[in-house]
């Protein structure tokens, strides 16, 4: 349990953290104060004189409605130097820490983490006391003890697999009230007598985590964990297949799934078909033939649901058999039409069966960019993921507790997200030590690298540094970084260790023209270990003296933005459901993670915002006026490792619309269970809304589709944009803000993402000033796709001519822009941003009555669900981009994998990094990749290869966009 302890967040984390991944809710029927306080510290400075101490409080007992920890430090020379997350004092040997405001109510399983810096550092404190009662005194209560009996660990399974997990539990003073068990950290359910056991139908082929955790009778409750691992294979002989393992049939319809063999048989084989369940649902023919030339070759079943009188989705199970051949099952539901919605529910929950149940998460729990492995866009691997996929992740189990009115599956999600994507104490030591940023220019290519750090260029003052100290008692930020290697396929581990998973890894460094294919993976924490002499920090910065070890992390504001957005909605649902109860921490994390994301409002190095020219004549802003108020593209922090030498924070003076989010800015001023708890964050929330939708007006175009963005800082070096480029609030209009390879804004998917939040937006609000705004883009966006209900085609490409008119707070707000134009240049069927679309025109339907609007919503969702398979949703993609694997640096294009001349190193895994390496060369695991072949082919002079690809992100966005048809319109349209 050492990953967990290191891995605790800087405030408090709801629940005791029992494994990796998941969390078990301790029972409530407590009846006296309990506690426990885990203790780390590490020394620093000459001769180990000071030291940081880490203390995490679990409240084992009944509610806190306030909290005093006392404890003794050993030795004479201990003293306190400043501390965070409470109220510090000393008396002689003893510290006593007082909680602050908004961590003194700790409920039962709820922790509170704080710390200090001292000297004369003289060892752990043997024993705590919080409010006079001693910590980790159960009154001589013996915890329970449990086993995993069945699987063994390293069982194999063949997929597809029905796995029972067993546990034997007992307590040797008392009682066993529960046994919780979860797969691949991810909550199943719970037993209450014994046996203890959980059953787990047609697992596909994969690695599995399963753990148990036992729960005690006494007050508090004692718990212990078990955890095994087991493996599910391609069945290992013959076996019938099943083109699903699941499927959903409206009711006085029909759906269709289809049969193979795994292999060839040398006689003809007979699979007889068996329906066992609701009498409605029958499967035809009942019997299917393959013979020896075409055992391979898909044969179509055809399942029916009766039409009925009654409102209940009723299911039954197809069992394909033959004699020799393991059977495949199919688990049909039928969405019955005498509910309001309830075929489209249906879709939600076998949508959501298949993302929770066929690869999309690792064994920590944690969501994987996409289930394939060989795919390189942003996430340069598949088995990475992202602060976006979390927060997906977020707004599939709201939608899963507003269908259900289950709410732990969202916490648990806020939870993990917590635990591995935030960043916690141990990975941002000494966070609280003032520091300021030196200025480095951006520049536009990879080849212009490492930028020289330039201390003359003045620096603003950070307006949210002391403020959000004060407010949390601690200097940790609460924001995610963006992006984790999950299986460690890079090795890095953390802080260097080469093991631990996921790590914390980054990618993009070196300025616009820096697409994924020039990248240098490196890790966040950056030791040394690896890469070259300096580990990879010179690839980026150049320093006159060697660069330190040190921490960096960077925040993707649109995924921190989306979080809190979900949690709005949660919010919402849960209180008409009476449950808000149950979610009540978790939207105080929400609230917290809005305060910190704030830093994405201001300029990269706090300078004023308008006509910022030149980096040493710009000047360093003070208070609020280095703020923009919009959301831009990343905000950073790090320090020094191992930390207490000094810290910094930058925002970016770089805002695409396609980040901004008014449901987030609208919940976090006028939701109270939203509220920041710093003093000025209502306000800036304030202003940024009103910022925001002045920003959508003043880049739509005339055609409807929104423009890029506007930068404070020209090529990211405060330069001087061309004659007549219009401003806005005195920013640069720029048509493809942060990247161009490819340009910002090509992708039609920053389109539907941002624009389905304008449309919730004023379904929440009726703000008039979004009506106009939004009747033209949809017109626009309908104009250009194409869906009947079977199949679709949307906009993929864009391109931009013009500009927009100067703006700068005018009464009235932005005016049209007959110069500015959206160009449609390439159409797709990539399904989440079709499913994003559908989201956008469902909520502006809903808000306007637009009937039209909804019609295409639907086909488009009835046109996802045709294309469903096994895993999801998908379409075949062609990769033509893949011929970038093994381009080398090409000085006259600046394409290709640029390391300055004279420098050297290694991955991890010995690939050699030196001038003329390629993208492939320093990733070489790809070569291993099943996938691997086709892209060799293509790269030898073969057709682009084509993939079928599961995005996380993407099969969410499905999900959500049946659960929302649900929602809006139940079986009815507008």
């Amino acid at each position: 349990m050492t990953r967990l302890r290191r891995r605790r967040t800087a405030a408090f984390a709801a629940g005791v953290l029992v494994a990796a991944g998941m969390t078990a809710v301790p029972s409530t029927s407590y009846a006296a104060l309990a506690c426990d306080v885990d203790f780390s510290a590490n020394e620093w400075g000459d001769g180990g004189g000071g030291f940081t101490a880490s203390l995490t409080l679990t409240n084992l007992g009944d509610p806190l409605d306030g909290w005093e920890l006392t404890f003794a430090l050993p030795g004479g020379a201990a003293q306190l130097s400043q501390g965070w997350g409470a109220t510090w004092s000393q008396d002689g040997r003893d510290l006593t820490a007082q909680n602050l405001a908004w961590n003194g109510d700790l409920g039962t399983g709820e922790q509170a983490s704080i710390g200090f810096n001292g000297t004369g550092y003289g060892g752990a404190p043997a024993e705590f006391f919080v409010n006079g009662t001693r910590c980790g005194d159960t009154s001589g209560n013996e915890p329970p003890t449990v086993q995993i009996t069945e699987p063994v660990d390293g069982a194999e399974f063949a997929a597809p697999a029905d796995v029972t997990v067993a546990a034997a539990a007992s307590d040797p003073d008392g009682e066993v009230t529960r046994v919780e068990f979860y797969r691949n950290g991810l909550l199943l359910g719970e037993d209450d007598a014994a046996p203890y056991q959980w059953e787990m139908a047609d697992l596909p082929a994969g690695d599995y985590t399963v753990q148990a955790v036992a729960y005690d009778d006494a007050s508090p409750a004692a718990s212990a964990e078990d955890e095994v691992g087991f493996t599910v294979t391609e069945p290992a002989g013959p076996a019938v297949v099943a083109s699903t393992s699941g499927l959903s049939v409206p009711e006085g319809g029909e759906e269709t799934f289809t049969l193979r063999l795994s292999e060839q048989p040398e006689a003809d084989v007979a699979v007889d078909l068996a329906v066992g369940g609701d009498e409605d649902i029958d499967a035809s023919p009942t019997t299917l033939t393959f013979t020896s030339g075409d055992w391979d070759d898909a044969q179509t079943v055809t399942v029916t649901a009766a039409q009925d009188d009654d409102t209940v989705n009723g299911t039954a199970e197809i069992t394909a058999s033959a004699a020799g051949h393991a059977p495949a099952t199919v688990v049909v539901t039928e969405s019955d039409d005498d509910v309001a919605g309830g075929e489209y529910v249906q879709r939600f929950l076998e949508q959501y069966d298949k993302i929770k149940n066929q690869g999309y998460f690792s064994p920590e729990g944690v969501p994987y960019h996409s289930i394939e492995t060989l795919i390189v866009e942003a996430p340069d691997h598949g088995h990475e993921t992202t602060s976006e996929a979390f927060s997906y992740w977020l707004w599939l189990e709201a939608s899963y507790g507003r269908v259900t009115g289950e709410w732990d599956p969202f916490n648990q999600a806020w939870q993990t997200m917590e635990q591995y994507i935030i960043p916690g104490s141990d990975d941002q030591p000494g966070a609280g030590v003032d520091g300021t940023p030196q200025y480095a220019a951006e520049h536009i290519r990879p080849d212009a690298y490492p930028s020289q750090l330039d201390p003359d260029v003045p620096v603003g003052e950070d307006p949210l540094r002391s403020e959000l100290q004060s407010t949390y008692g601690t200097g940790e930020i609460y924001g995610m970084h963006w992006l984790l290697d999950v299986d460690n396929t890079y090795g890095f581990g953390h802080c260097g260790d080469g093991t631990t998973r996921p790590s914390y890894i980054n990618t993009f460094q070196r300025g616009p023209q820096e697409s994924v294919w020039e990248t240098v993976p490196h890790p966040s924490c950056e030791t040394q270990d690896f890469g070259g002499e300096n580990g990879y920090l010179d690839l980026f910065i150049a320093e006159e003296n060697d660069p330190a070890t040190q921490w960096r992390y960077t925040n993707a504001p649109d995924a921190d933005a989306r979080a809190v957005q979900v949690a709005y909605w949660a919010q919402q649902w849960a209180s008409e459901q009476g449950n808000q109860a149950q979610i009540a921490g978790t939207l105080d994390k929400a609230a917290m993670m809005g305060d910190y994301l704030r830093y994405a409002m201001f300029d990269k190095y706090f300078k004023q915002i308008g006509d910022c020219v030149g980096a040493s004549e710009c000047p360093a802003g003070t208070g609020k006026d280095s703020a923009h108020y919009l959301m831009s593209w990343y905000y950073a922090w790090g320090g020094s490792y191992p930390g207490n030498d000094w810290s910094w924070r930058i925002g970016s003076s770089h805002n695409h619309f396609g980040y901004q989010n008014p449901v987030a800015a609208w919940a976090l001023v006028n939701e109270p269970a939203l509220a920041p708890s710093s003093p000025t964050a209502e306000q800036d929330w304030e202003n940024s809304l009103d910022r925001q939708i002045e920003f959508y007006r003043w880049l739509q175009s005339a055609e409807g589709g929104i423009a890029g963005g506007a930068t404070n800082s020209w090529e990211g070096h405060y330069g001087e944009p061309p004659a007549g480029t219009a401003t806005f609030y005195g920013m640069f209009y720029d048509e493809k803000p942060v990247y161009h390879d490819p340009p910002s804004n090509q992708w039609f998917g920053f389109q539907v993402w941002s624009m389905q939040r304008v449309a919730e937006y004023y379904w929440i609000t009726g703000d008039e000033d979004v009506r106009d705004l939004l009747d033209a883009w949809v017109a626009w966006a309908v104009e250009h796709t194409t869906a009947d209900g079977t199949d679709f085609e949307i906009p993929a490409e864009m391109s931009w001519s013009g500009q927009p008119e100067d703006y700068d707070g005018a009464a009235g707000g932005p005016g049209p822009n007959p110069d500015l134009h959206a160009t449609v240049e390439a159409y797709g069927q990539d399904v989440g941003v079709a499913a994003s679309l559908a989201r956008t025109l469902m909520w502006y339907a809903a808000a306007t009555d637009d009937a039209a609007a909804c019609d295409e919503a639907k086909n488009l969702i009835d046109a996802l669900y045709a294309h469903r398979d096994e895993q999801g949703v998908a379409t075949v993609e062609v990769r033509e981009d893949y011929e970038r694997f093994d381009d080398v640096y090409d000085p006259d294009t600046g394409q290709g994998l640029y390391i300055p001349e004279g420098w050297s190193g290694q991955m991890p895994n010995g690939d050699v990094i030196e001038p003329g390496v390629s993208f492939l060369d320093i990733r070489s695991f790809y070569l291993d990749d099943p996938q691997w072949p086709k892209v060799q082919e293509y790269l030898d002079g073969g057709d682009p290869p084509e993939f079928i690809y599961h995005r996380f992100w993407a099969q969410v966005d499905v999900a959500t966009a049946f659960a929302d048809y649900a929602y809006l319109f139940g079986a009815q349209t507008p």
